[in-house]
């Protein structure tokens, strides 16, 4: 007892002795790294599936409440059976695009791959008219544009091939592939439906495990964080969609190649804020360069008219200003969420820190209650 007393008293040696147990534990932590690693590999492989179908039970569930309010005469869909309705119209909505837009999907990849030397050729051809009209300034007199441009073609050319030969000769890495889309595509409907049947019933049971004397204001976070979630999650897919389909409609008016294929991924650059369209449109002046200046020009026509109807009437309609996240702080989470998980970490990053923003904001609006009551009650005892 009088050696804890005395380490407690004595702070240097106290928090060395804490610093030293800490580094201790991780180190012997690292060294039996095969006790965690099952768990890791748990945790990733139920990560995904969880994410979809966490995403998907955001999207449906306000689709689900309303079926419930729909009556006919005395006929009312539970919950249940509005569930049954959004499985079947989403089963027939996945067979109709998989029929549709996958085959189209697959010729336009496969014509693009086949077409990338025609547009590094070209690409070639605008460095070297560039080094021409310019080799008249000294400084660039030394610059090599023939040999970036050998580069560039043989940088595109490898990655074709690659791509191709991966689809083709890669049995184990396809056989992987395939396996772990299986497995995505049989537990997300299962862990859905799951989700948007026993959805109400999840807070109450949160709330039976809770102190009562803390309960509403855990409840109340709760309703918080979710209602971000789903007013963010609802809001980036729909603006994914109607970045991708106008993008890729206003690319067929233009006559732009592989229209499809580049509005989709558009609108799927498009769910990383600020970055993302400016990712989406690369490909697309890449390909436009093919058919000279005033394609290029028709390129960046369409998607800035289609970024700005969304920027302007779209996001904040159907996202509106609930994040009130500055324009900086998203920066900075992309660059932190990008180098730490990548593309996931891009996607993720916006959202998490919108959550753990109204969790911080809310307990630092009831760590300030009681101080706010105490200073009221002086202020009333003042003027008393």
């Amino acid at each position: 007892m009088r050696m804890r007393n005395w380490l407690q008293q004595s702070k240097l040696l106290f928090w060395t002795l804490e610093l030293l147990i800490g580094a201790t534990l991780i180190w012997v932590c690292t060294k039996i790294d095969f006790v965690f690693s099952p768990i890791g590999t748990f945790f990733r492989t139920i990560f995904m599936p969880i994410l979809l179908a966490g995403i998907l039970f955001y999207l449906l569930n306000p689709i689900v409440k309303l079926l419930q309010r729909v009556k006919i005469g005395r006929f009312h869909f539970n919950r249940t059976g509005a569930v049954a309705v959004i499985f079947l119209a989403l089963a027939g909505i996945l067979v109709g695009g998989i029929g549709w837009l996958v085959p189209r999907l697959i010729q336009q990849v496969a014509n693009l791959m086949n077409h990338i030397p025609a547009i590094v050729r070209i690409i070639q051809q605008g460095l070297n008219d560039t080094n021409t009209h310019l080799s008249h300034i000294e400084w660039l007199q030394n610059v090599d544009f023939q040999q970036y441009a050998d580069q560039l073609e043989k940088g595109l050319s490898n990655y074709a091939q690659t791509f191709m030969n991966g689809l083709t000769n890669g049995l184990g890495t396809v056989i992987g592939l395939a396996t772990s889309v299986t497995i995505v595509a049989v537990t997300v409907p299962v862990m859905l439906f799951y989700m948007l049947k026993d959805g109400p019933k999840l807070m109450p049971a949160i709330r039976r495990l809770l102190p009562e004397k803390h309960a509403d204001q855990t409840m109340t976070l709760l309703v918080k964080m979710s209602q971000t979630l789903s007013r963010y999650i609802g809001g980036q897919v729909i603006e994914c969609l109607f970045v991708g389909t106008f993008t890729s409609i206003g690319f067929s008016l233009i006559g732009e190649k592989y229209a499809l294929l580049l509005g989709i991924f558009a609108g799927m650059c498009n769910i990383i804020p600020y970055v993302g369209p400016y990712i989406g449109v690369l490909p697309a002046l890449i390909v436009g360069l093919e058919n000279g200046l005033m394609q290029v020009i028709a390129v960046l026509i369409v998607t800035v008219i289609v970024q700005q109807v969304d920027g302007n009437f779209v996001y904040p309609n159907v996202i509106g200003r609930s994040l009130n996240i500055h324009p900086l702080t998203i920066i900075v989470i992309l660059l932190v969420a990008g180098n730490i998980a990548g593309l996931i970490g891009m996607i993720l990053g916006v959202p998490l820190y919108a959550v753990v923003k109204v969790v911080v904001g809310y307990i630092y609006h009831i760590w300030r209650l009681p101080q706010e009551a105490a200073s009221q009650e002086t202020k009333n005892v003042k003027n008393s």
